[in-house]
């Protein structure tokens, strides 16, 4: 049923915990998981202008990418490493439609009900409701 899955990562705590899921469920469908991390370009500039901070995000994030799938043995579960650059809302949804993603496993926050609008500008949110795909969000 989900053979495209990806996980979008902040390299937070819950991103693991996304990320383990996700493993789960590719491991019994036999599906390829999209590890994706989007390095969010400083609005009003260019990427030449920032090149070398750039590359330093993306150095740091591979690390980042490395120790998160070191616990993953050879063969427990296809997954691709992929960093873009842009918006991460606008990069994640455009990575979904030209990878043909099945599902989004993302995390996501709880809800205070004294004040649940709060939580509306969230990547998670806006992933929620305009992805063309499902989407988990994992709490």
């Amino acid at each position: 049923m989900f053979q495209r899955i990806l996980v979008p990562t902040d390299f937070s705590k819950k991103s693991n915990k996304a990320l383990d899921i996700a493993v789960n469920i590719a491991s019994r469908e036999k599906g390829v998981i999209h590890l994706l991390h989007v390095i969010e370009i400083i609005s009003d500039t260019t990427f030449e202008e920032f090149k070398d901070f750039y590359k330093n995000l993306e150095n740091h994030a591979e690390k980042h990418m490395n120790v998160m799938l070191s616990q993953y043995k050879d063969g427990q579960a296809n997954i691709h490493r992929n960093i873009a650059y842009g918006n991460r809302t606008k990069e994640i949804l455009k990575f979904v439609v030209d990878r043909k993603i099945d599902l989004i496993v993302m995390p996501s926050h709880k809800i205070d009900m004294k004040d649940p609008s709060q939580g509306w500008g969230t990547i998670s949110y806006k992933i929620g409701i305009l992805s063309p795909c499902p989407v988990m969000l994992i709490k």
